[in-house]
């Protein structure tokens, strides 16, 4: 352990035969039993390419020291507080050097033979800045993680939004989530991708900066995007590479901050990006963001209460069938 700094410092160490060294960063806020099957299915589907991971612990007090416990190699940062994800990554990003950079959500699984294919098609293409596999649900189906940049009626029709959830296939849901028209197989250039798992040519970063430390967490992946093709870097997204996401591993831990600081994120990106028409005043924006946060806390509240309600019912039914069969 590095005083110093607060990290561990312990490389795997593993024999460069194919390809060039990733550094992969993971972030964890109190999610470490996720963490640790995160970075097993890394390990399990690194082979021999060679790796250097890097986990960022936001100051989650809960045992984070069984990671370095069960992988040894990994390098772990603590902080001391709640940084944020974006400044936690660029920390991250800052210590290695190799000539790409794997940024994973720990709440991600990654997928046999994501490596090989993903990094063979990236060497194989340098005007790619950023590129992205196909995203899994828990369940199999498709995550929409290849997107358009933010519109207002996004709002509305965007990858969370009711009317998606409902109505996935409606045609303006689908120029919203570009994955859905993609046939699974061919890369297909996109607005942006999600950062729960992309991989970046650290070249790239060189010429466009890191995240955008203004974004304490979501949103800064699209910024860093749109960064990118400003820049005359390519976003691709690549179906032939997968992983397996299970949304929210960190953020349900802190749901009600977590939706604010989305919201907080969606108003910066508007205004950093000019992205509303000029009829729309920054009240108008302020008071319709707000008004969605608002009801998303408020059925956040519906379905924790009606989750205990549930549970005490189920409870309060075990208790009594124990009662009748002990007669």
């Amino acid at each position: 352990l590095d005083e110093k700094n607060k990290r561990y410092t312990t490389y795997y160490k593993i024999s460069i035969k194919k390809f060039k060294m990733i550094d992969i960063v993971i972030v964890n806020y109190k999610s470490i039993d996720l963490t640790l099957k995160c970075l097993k299915s890394v390990y399990d589907s690194i082979g021999d390419i060679p790796v250097r991971i890097f986990v960022q612990d936001n100051h989650s007090n809960n045992g984070v020291d069984r990671i370095i416990n069960a992988f040894p190699g990994v390098l772990l940062t603590k902080f001391y507080f709640n940084m944020g994800f974006s400044k936690a990554v660029n920390k991250g990003i800052r210590q290695g050097t190799a000539p790409y950079v794997l940024l994973l959500n720990p709440d991600t699984i990654i997928k046999e033979g994501f490596f090989d294919w993903i990094l063979q098609y990236i060497e194989s293409n340098p005007d790619i800045g950023i590129i992205g596999p196909k995203v899994l649900n828990a369940d199999g189906s498709l995550q929409g993680s290849a997107r358009a940049f933010p519109k207002p009626w996004m709002a509305v029709f965007g990858r969370n939004s009711l009317l998606t959830r409902y109505f996935p296939n409606n045609p303006i849901s689908r120029k919203c989530i570009l994955s859905t028209a993609n046939d699974g197989v061919t890369p297909m250039l996109v607005d942006w991708i999600s950062g729960a798992c992309m991989l970046i040519r650290r070249k790239a970063i060189d010429d466009v900066g890191l995240f955008d430390e203004n974004f304490f967490m979501y949103w800064e992946d699209c910024d860093w995007c749109k960064r990118m093709w400003e820049n005359g870097w390519k976003v691709v997204y690549f179906p032939k590479a997968s992983v397996v996401h299970y949304i929210g591993g960190s953020s349900i831990q802190r749901p009600i901050p977590s939706i604010v600081e989305f919201h907080k994120s969606c108003y910066k990106i508007i205004k950093k990006y000019n992205l509303t028409p000029l009829y729309m005043t920054n009240s108008f924006i302020i008071t319709g963001l707000s008004l969605r946060m608002v009801i998303l806390i408020l059925l956040n509240r519906v379905d924790f209460l009606l989750g205990k309600l549930l549970a005490f019912i189920r409870s309060d039914r075990d208790i009594y069938s124990a009662i009748i069969n002990s007669k």
